[in-house]
């Protein structure tokens, strides 16, 4: 591991220097090199409010580097190439994924943050007008990254290997199409096969109304996502979203998103010792309505996200978002994890926020949730739909004197509800810095 980091800092020195790579003939293979970095060192603490683990501590640092350049000297064809590691400097006072630390009594909570590296880029694109063809390794974020992002708050953010085309011929009008053959990162890096189909269409009306259609059609394959649910988990997830801003004075903003989940259309079943996966049955649905302001740089909002569930005979199934982001979504203890399958009688997610951003003070921002189940669920002896409360908190902001560099606090106080499952409190903290650099 200090090998590869110090690899990265030499190539840093290295490529930072130099802007043409040629070969032997003379033909330029790499041209206009520009080089990107990112050091992130983080410390997490974590409560879980389980007796049967101690708290974790976790020591880690992030460490990106991306060579981006153009090839052959074609127009508009370039390739990028880069690494992401994460160090613990030989702390495990933490779980990851796969990996059972004690402190010789009991296991620590998790921390889904492995010491691992990666290769987070491995791509070719090529711009002709307003297209864009992509091939290879690299990041995929949509929208607000509910259903398909790189998750890169963990510090070994997701990458996706596809193939995908971009077009904006049309004004306003956005259209891509990709096909996921492969992920890794988060817990592991290692490439699970992923065989997804992604069509996403965007339109700017105005400023005041965007309307996005969606459709990501996961295949029946539980490696996929690395779950497992009667068998696997694959499943279309399709729906439409308004989004806009409005200046009244305050800066207003909104989205309104309603989405439902089907039985897979992709059912590419790749798992002999588990028959069930290529028939997993999906029938949920979502909803998202947010509201947003700032006035004169006070932050305050209300949003309500809605995943149906199931009472476990009704032929339901609870909404999963299989590759999304969810850490930024329905608390930050992460309770709710889509890693966990969510709880199968769904979530209500009421929640309101406030908050003050300006230049030179940063960013602060606190977060109230208040969780249902959509469908009751087994609490002890009865039954519940109470899923707790949560409040988060979070500062940020650049700090002074060195370029690229911001500080970050943020805390997370999740407190129980009645149902089985969320009848522990969680409280976890982080403290962290991160330096960004690029070559001009």
């Amino acid at each position: 591991m200090k090998r590869i980091m110090m690899s990265a800092v030499a190539l840093t020195a290295i490529m930072g220097s130099v802007s043409t790579v040629s070969a032997a003939n003379g033909v330029n293979i790499l041209d206009g090199v520009k080089v990107k970095g990112q050091i992130r060192p983080r410390f997490e603490s974590v409560d879980d409010g389980n007796s049967a683990t101690a708290n974790a501590k976790a020591y880690t640092a992030r460490t990106k580097l991306n060579v981006t350049g153009n090839l052959f000297g074609v127009d508009g064809l370039a390739a990028s190439v880069g690494i992401i590691s994460v160090n613990n400097f030989g702390s495990h006072e933490y779980n990851w994924k796969g990996t059972n630390y004690t402190d010789g009594t009991k296991p620590y909570a998790k921390v889904i943050d492995p010491q691992t590296a990666m290769i987070s880029n491995a791509e070719i694109n090529y711009v002709t007008g307003k297209t864009v063809v992509h091939a290879g390794r690299g990041q995929v974020n949509l929208d607000n990254q509910r259903f398909i992002g790189t998750v890169g708050w963990r510090q070994l953010e997701r990458s996706y290997d596809s193939v995908f085309v971009a077009n904006n011929s049309v004004k306003n009008l956005s259209v891509l199409a990709a096909w996921v053959y492969g992920l890794a990162g988060v817990g592991s890096s290692t490439t699970l096969d992923a065989k997804t189909a992604l069509i996403h269409v965007a339109y700017k009306v105005s400023n005041a109304l965007n309307i996005t259609a969606y459709d990501y059609m996961v295949s029946a394959n539980g490696r996929a996502v690395g779950l497992t649910n009667s068998g696997g988990v694959g499943a279309d997830t399709y729906g439409v979203a308004l989004t806009g801003k409005i200046n009244m004075g305050a800066k207003l903003s909104y989205r309104a998103e309603y989405a439902m989940q089907k039985d897979a259309t992709l059912k590419m079943q790749e798992l002999p010792n588990n028959g069930n996966a290529a028939n997993y049955k999906a029938d949920a649905n979502y909803m998202n309505l947010d509201v947003g302001a700032n006035i004169s740089g006070i932050l305050a909002g209300v949003n309500y996200e809605f995943l149906s569930g199931s009472t476990g005979t009704d032929g339901k199934t609870n909404f999963i978002p299989l590759l999304g982001t969810n850490h930024k979504f329905n608390g930050w203890a992460d309770k709710f994890f889509v890693g966990n399958l969510g709880p199968q009688g769904g979530l209500k997610d009421m929640n309101a926020r406030i908050g003050y951003k300006a230049k030179g003070f940063g960013k602060f921002l606190a977060i109230y949730h208040q969780f249902t189940a959509d469908k009751v669920m087994a609490a002890g002896t009865t039954t519940s739909d109470d899923l707790g409360t949560e409040l988060d908190m979070v500062y940020a902001n650049k700090i002074p004197g060195v370029n690229g560099l911001s500080g970050l606090i943020k805390y997370a106080s999740y407190s129980k509800g009645k149902v089985n499952g969320y009848t522990s409190d969680v409280k976890k903290a982080w403290l962290g810095l991160d330096y960004k650099f690029s070559t001009k």
